[in-house]
């Protein structure tokens, strides 16, 4: 067990368009079942990915290194695990640096779903599932110290993996860098805005918000949502 983060456990409108297959290039595939190891730490729910403390309730985990991505690309994701005493869905927050291939690092209580306690560590395994039904419509958040010279973007309460989230500039859309730390940067700015994003989730469905204001650490809401699956 160990503690998260750099613990050591650890628009608008609306355009949508539904694939039948998972968009390629994912590294981890919804619905395919994973194998390791589940441990346990005592978190708050905030960590590598940049949410909140408390966002994600008591039902969370840090996704181990190598799953997780030098790009944090399964931040905001849920998965459901299965260990000997049951199963549970949990939000990915943060990441567990010395955690295996396959490994999850659980709240206390996500783990009690699964096993006792007492046993501390056990097999599982996982796979990606999309968000709860109670899980509300997407959020966006410019990252603080951002100005028309350089800004970060952070999508919350994706019912989806995210795949990709890019910029409009005049009539292109522009890819934003996806960091480790669960934000979308653009290195060069982007102007006093108001801004419009796409948001691509591993199903190949697209989202368009508009009118994103340069706000940092101010959660801007959306009447949006990707299709649960």
């Amino acid at each position: 067990m160990g503690s998260a983060g750099s613990k050591k456990r650890i628009i608008g409108s609306a355009a949508v368009v539904l694939l039948v297959v998972v968009a390629t290039g994912c590294r981890l595939k919804p619905g395919v079942a994973y194998h390791g190891e589940g441990t346990y730490y005592a978190g708050d729910g905030s960590g590598n990915c940049s949410f909140p403390a408390g966002s994600s309730g008591v039902l969370y985990a840090a996704m181990n290194n190598t799953d997780y991505g030098a790009d944090g690309y399964v931040c905001g994701a849920y998965i459901q695990a299965t260990g000997p005493d049951g199963s549970v869905t949990v939000q990915i927050v943060d990441r567990c640096p010395e955690c295996a291939t396959g490994d999850v690092d659980f709240s206390p209580e996500a783990f009690d779903a699964i096993a006792d306690p007492v046993d501390g560590r056990v097999p599982i395994s996982w796979k990606i599932v999309s968000a709860p039904v109670t899980v509300g419509n997407l959020q966006f958040v410019v990252k603080d110290g951002s100005n028309p010279w350089w800004i970060g973007f952070q999508v919350r309460q994706h019912a989806n993996m995210i795949s990709k989230v890019e910029a409009q500039v005049g009539s292109d859309w522009v890819v934003l860098a996806r960091q480790q730390y669960n934000f979308f940067l653009a290195t060069s700015g982007l102007g006093a805005g108001p801004f419009t994003l796409r948001v691509t989730d591993v199903y190949g469905q697209q989202l368009v918000k508009t009118g994103l204001t340069l706000s940092p650490d101010v959660v801007q809401t959306s009447s949006l949502q990707f299709t649960r699956h």
